[in-house]
C-alpha cells in the first residue's frame, strides 16, 4: 500500500484519487479489487460548507477583536523636535512597531523593558514608546502632563533644554527627558510635605499646650499618608533602574542605535561606549532618587520622635491632674475627720469626759442658754393657749 501511494504521486495524482487504484494495481500486477463505492455529492458539499462557515467564523472573530480594540491617541516627536499627533488602533499600532500586544498593556505603575530594539516606558501615568527615530507619548489626552509635554518636551529632544545627553543618540535624550520629569515630579511633592510637617509638628511638640489640637493631627495623619506613598514611589523607582544597573545585557540593549546605525556602532567600539554613558546616566538618577528618600526617611524619624515628646507632654499633664486629683481626695478625707469628731460629741454615748470638771464647767453655759429658750418657748405656749381660750 505503500509502494501504490508513492507511485500515485509519482504519477501526479493525489492519493486517493478515484479511478487510480485500478491502474495502480495493473501496474503493480496486482488483481484488480472490490470497486469502493463513491460518498453522495451532498457529503462532499457539506464538507466544503462546513470548511468555509469555519473560515467566515475565524474572519468574523478577528473582525469583533479590532473593533473592540482600544484606540490610543498618540503623540509623535522625532529628533528635530516635531510634533504630530494621531489616533491608532492597538493591533494597528503593536503590528507596526514590531511588537506584540503584551507589550502594549502596561500592567506595571513603573517600568523600563526592551522589545524589538524598542523601549517601552512607563513612569506612572506616562506612558511611552522610544525608538531610534522617535518618540511616541500614548493616551496624552488623559494624563495631567500638557505643560511638559506641549512646552518642554520638544524643546529637550531639540537640543534646547537642560539635558546633558545632547551629543549622544536620540533614545538617551528621550530616557533622560523622562526620567528627569519623573525625578522633578517626585522632588516637588517632597517640596509639598516637608514645610506642613514641620509646621504641624512644631504646633504641636509645643510644651505649654495642655491639650493637643485635633485638627493638627488630623492634618499630620493626612500628611504622613502622603510621606508614605511618596517613599513607596521613591522605593519603586529605584527598584526598576537598579534591575536594569544589575544586568549588563539590558543596559546594552537600551543602546538602540548601537544595533541599528553603523556609525554609532563604530563609535561605540572606537572610542565612546554607550553603554557606559547609559549606564552612568541610570545611575545618576538612581543616586537623586536615593537622596529623595533619604530627605522623606528624615521626616518620617522626625514624626516619630515627635509623636514621642506628644506622648510625653501628655503624660506630665495627666500626672499633674492626677496629682491635684490626689490632694483634693486627702482635702476631703481630712474634712471628714473633723466632722467625725463633732458627731461622736452629739451622739447619747458615755464617755470619761463627763467626769472631767473642767468639761462640765465649759458645757454649764451652754446648757444654762439651752434651759431659757426652752423656758421661753414654754411661756410664750402657754400664753398662746390662754388667749385662745378666753376668745
Amino acid at each position: 500500500m505503500l509502494g501504490a501511494g508513492l507511485l500515485a504521486r509519482a504519477l501526479g495524482r493525489p492519493r486517493g484519487w478515484a479511478g487510480g487504484g485500478s491502474r495502480l494495481r495493473a501496474a503493480l500486477g496486482l488483481p484488480p479489487g472490490p470497486a469502493r463505492p463513491a460518498g453522495p455529492p451532498c457529503a462532499r458539499g457539506l464538507r466544503r460548507a462546513g470548511k468555509l462557515y469555519r473560515c467566515a467564523t475565524t474572519e468574523a472573530s478577528q473582525a469583533t477583536l479590532a473593533s473592540v480594540s482600544p484606540v490610543f491617541a498618540v503623540m509623535k516627536l522625532d529628533k528635530e523636535g516635531n510634533t504630530t499627533y494621531f489616533e491608532k488602533k492597538k493591533t494597528e499600532l503593536y503590528q507596526e512597531l514590531g511588537l506584540q500586544a503584551r507589550d502594549l498593556r502596561f500592567q506595571h505603575l513603573m517600568s523600563i523593558a526592551t522589545r524589538n530594539n524598542r523601549i517601552i516606558m512607563r513612569m506612572e501615568f506616562l506612558k511611552a514608546v522610544i525608538t531610534p527615530e522617535f518618540l511616541l507619548i500614548l493616551d496624552y489626552r488623559n494624563l495631567n502632563l500638557e505643560h511638559w509635554l506641549f512646552n518642554e518636551l520638544a524643546s529637550q529632544l531639540a537640543g534646547e533644554g537642560q539635558l546633558v545627553t545632547y551629543s549622544l543618540p536620540f533614545e538617551f535624550r528621550a530616557i533622560e527627558a523622562i526620567l528627569q520629569y519623573r525625578i522633578s515630579k517626585l522632588q516637588g511633592r517632597l517640596n509639598t510635605l516637608q514645610p506642613q510637617i514641620l509646621e504641624t509638628l512644631e504646633a504641636l511638640v509645643d510644651p505649654k499646650l495642655l491639650s493637643v489640637d485635633r485638627s493638627k493631627l488630623h492634618i499630620l495623619l493626612q500628611n504622613g499618608k502622603s510621606l508614605s506613598e511618596l517613599e513607596t514611589d521613591l522605593k519603586v523607582f529605584k527598584e526598576t533602574i537598579l534591575e536594569i544597573l544589575d544586568e549588563e545585557e539590558l543596559i546594552e540593549e537600551l543602546c538602540l542605535s548601537k544595533w541599528t546605525d553603523p556609525q554609532v556602532f563604530e563609535e561605540s567600539t572606537s572610542g565612546i561606549d554607550h553603554a557606559e554613558e547609559m549606564e552612568l546616566l541610570l545611575e545618576n538618577y538612581y543616586r537623586q532618587a536615593e537622596d529623595l528618600a533619604n530627605e522623606a526617611r528624615e521626616l518620617r524619624v522626625l514624626i516619630d520622635d515627635s509623636e514621642s515628646i506628644i506622648f510625653i507632654n501628655l503624660d506630665s499633664h495627666r500626672n499633674v491632674m492626677m496629682r491635684l486629683n490626689l490632694q483634693l481626695t486627702m482635702g476631703t478625707f481630712s474634712l471628714s475627720l473633723f466632722g467625725l469628731i463633732g458627731v461622736a460629741f452629739g451622739m447619747n454615748l458615755e464617755s470619761s469626759l463627763e467626769e472631767v470638771p473642767a468639761v462640765l464647767k465649759k458645757s454649764q453655759p451652754a446648757a444654762g442658754r439651752v434651759e431659757i429658750k426652752n423656758n421661753l418657748k414654754a411661756e410664750t405656749f402657754g400664753l398662746s393657749r390662754s388667749t385662745l381660750t378666753n376668745h
